[in-house]
């Protein structure tokens, strides 16, 4: 296993971490935290093995911090309906 591999298992450990602790925001600052912290390691996942191991990167991502997610596709929803 490589360095970005690891540092991606490290990033899934963190959020999990983080999500065990309380939170007053509704953990939205540490969601912040994780997604700036969660691109670079993305792109140099993908970098490092390729587009495959980027995409499931990113769906493991995506899955740990869904609710993001649904808020940004239901805000891209908005726009388009004007």
């Amino acid at each position: 296993m490589n360095t970005s591999l690891i540092l991606a298992c490290l990033w899934v450990v963190l959020a999990n971490v983080l999500a065990l602790i309380p939170s007053k925001d509704s953990h939205w600052t540490r969601a912040y935290v994780l997604i700036a912290i969660g691109i670079p390691i993305l792109g140099y996942v993908t970098y490092e093995n390729g587009p495959w191991w980027g995409l499931a990167m990113l769906v493991a991502g995506m899955s740990i911090l869904r609710w993001p997610v649904i808020y940004l596709v239901r805000w891209l929803r908005g726009l388009r309906r004007g």
